[in-house]
């Protein structure tokens, strides 16, 4: 029953863990989200700075599943280059490696005694009602249940090794007897655990528990951090499954570039060993090979042993496998940095663009639903409101030649289109709501939630310019029906009213791609004032040509309807330039 008890005790320190690093990672992402998208978007304009963004914002969120899914998503998003964003993935491996050297700080210090009282003071700060604080608080109290998680999976598994400790050791000195097959079969197992628990810190944590108990040498543990860089590679390659080509493209290069990383240090996998050994040796430490050898001893033969000696053998096999992992992402870094156009070339080879023409109203740039941060998801969601407006955009140049279509069967093409394009802004709408939705789940800062306010108001509008559209094909092909025709003096009219709306429609599109910086709307407000001015103007010159017979009445009633619905589709989108400036306001 003790057993049990302990075996639980791992998979829930291990849970606690997890859950802690996530928690950290989610308040400094939140706490710092719009300055990371700043700063990736920014510090891009040589390798050097792509690797360093790379590098930093790893560090800071302490999770490279993290920056590579941010990264994927800037490409989905079309924020970053497919260049850009390999330098930046390959920075994110060199940040993951202050992971290690914290996980190994965790078996070396008893930093549970500090984590409780910082559980304390982070909670008191997550009550605040200040979301810098709280976020703040969020992290605190993060970095305590990893370590609070860590100090709990050391101890009971220290536990269940003492009491089944000979099998154990039988059971992986077994496999250790396959010489180079048992460095590939743990690189397996620590690619396959990666894969399994969806974080590369996870694993780290147990391979270095495994490692300090005396049940792996270093080699071996060596090999499991070599299998985690290939296993963490997944996590983006999910993200990306969805999303375009440059994302899915981004995901494959982070795949190749540790792949490859790996495979050239197992080609020089002993020399390598040796160096680390050589490095921990000129810095005071014990050789981790001798260490693992001395703690395996210990382990087997029961012996009782100085614990002071036994902390030493430890911190060097320890630091030893921080070392190497730092060492390996690197070195591969520096190697590989060079190769950025090829491994590029070589990722646009496996994904190819798709066959044949691309739906133009289809989603672009949230199909893979909203990321792990809220703050982080915004960005996405913007760009796919371009997209929407762009769409709308489009589907006007359909109702200009429905206006001015005079075959009663081109006209019933254009008419189907109009049809179309008003149910793709339906779908378009709730997909993008649906997003937002989820985004809204999670908790979000209040400048968050207002730029969220203001998509929903968007999107409600650009729904409306589809609807306006519908409705002047429905009126064009009732006054077909009953055989009224435009003549070129309404024609005419009609279209100068038209170059107004498409202004109008190339002023809302300017001021969505701007809307971060967007302050000043008086291009939307002219041409709103335009269109209205211009369809007062018309109206007075209806009255006039009713009352002198110019055009047939019931003619005239329709080209008044359509000229009312251009108008409308004005006030759509003044309204959506105001919303846009709005939530700069707050």
């Amino acid at each position: 029953m003790t057993t049990l008890l302990n075996v639980l005790s791992v998979l829930g320190g291990l849970a606690m863990f997890l859950y802690g690093m996530a928690l950290m990672s989610e308040g400094l992402q939140k706490s710092a989200g719009d300055r990371l998208r700043a700063f990736m978007a920014t510090m891009t304009s040589n390798a050097f700075k792509r690797v360093l963004t790379g590098t930093v914002v790893t560090a800071l969120v302490q999770s490279s599943s993290a920056t590579t899914i941010m990264v994927v998503s800037f490409v989905n998003a079309g924020l970053l280059t497919l260049g850009n964003a390999i330098g930046v993935i390959m920075g994110a491996n060199i940040g993951t490696t202050l992971t290690a050297w914290i996980t190994s700080l965790g078996f070396s210090v008893n930093i549970a005694l500090f984590a409780v009282p910082m559980m304390g003071f982070g909670f008191v700060m997550y009550s605040s009602k200040k979301a810098s604080m709280k976020n703040i608080g969020q992290f605190l109290m993060g970095f305590a249940i990893m370590y609070v998680g860590l100090t709990f999976m050391k101890d009971c598994a220290n536990a269940v090794l003492g009491e089944y400790q000979t099998g154990m050791m039988d059971f992986f000195g077994s496999i250790n007897g396959f010489g180079f097959g048992s460095v590939l079969l743990f690189l397996i197992a620590g690619a396959i655990l990666t894969i399994v628990l969806q974080a590369s810190s996870a694993t780290m944590a147990i391979t270095m528990l495994l490692a300090a108990s005396g049940l792996i040498d270093f080699k071996l543990a060596v090999a499991m951090v070599l299998g985690e860089n290939i296993g963490t590679t997944i996590t983006a390659n999910i993200a990306a499954s969805v999303a375009n080509t440059s994302a899915k493209r981004a995901a494959r290069a982070h795949t190749i570039f540790n792949i490859v990383g790996v495979i050239w240090v197992l080609a020089v996998f002993r020399p390598i060993i040796s160096l680390i050994c050589v490095i921990m040796e000129s810095l005071g430490f014990y050789d981790p090979m001798e260490a693992s050898h001395q703690l395996a001893y210990i382990a087997q033969s029961n012996v009782e042993a100085d614990a002071a000696m036994m902390e030493t053998y430890k911190n060097s096999l320890l630091y030893g496998i921080a070392m190497l992992h730092t060492l390996f992402n690197i070195t591969n870094t520096c190697v590989l940095i060079w190769f950025v156009p090829l491994i590029e070339k070589a990722v646009v080879w496996l994904v190819k663009e798709p066959k044949g023409e691309t739906e133009v109203f289809r989603l672009k740039y949230i199909a893979g639903g909203p990321l792990s941060t809220a703050e982080l998801s915004i960005a996405e969601a913007q760009q796919e409101i371009i997209h929407f407006a762009e769409i709308c955009r489009n589907g006007f140049g359909y109702v200009r030649q429905a206006v001015n279509e005079q075959n009663p069967d081109k006209f019933d093409t254009l008419n189907e289109k109009l049809i179309k394009y008003e149910e793709i802004t339906d779908r378009i709408e709730f997909e993008i709501a649906t997003y937002l939705n989820e985004v809204s789940k999670n908790e979000i800062s209040e400048e968050a939630a207002d730029e969220i306010k203001a998509m929903y108001k968007i999107i409600g509008e650009m729904e409306s310019l589809g609807d306006s559209g519908e409705a002047i094909g429905r009126i064009l092909k009732r006054k077909n029906a009953h055989n009224k025709v435009f003549d070129k003096t309404i024609l005419d009219r009609l279209n100068k009213m038209m170059d107004l709306v498409q202004k109008s429609y190339d002023v809302m599109v300017d001021n969505l791609r701007n809307k971060k910086y967007l302050t000043d709307i008086s291009n939307a407000e002219n041409c709103e004032y335009n269109i209205n001015e211009c369809r007062n103007h018309l109206r007075e010159e209806h009255i006039v040509n009713i009352e002198s017979n110019s055009y047939n009445y019931l003619t005239g009633v329709y080209y008044m309807d359509v000229l009312s619905e251009l108008e409308k589709i004005g006030d759509f989108m003044i309204n959506i330039s105001q919303a846009a400036r709005q939530k700069n306001e707050y």
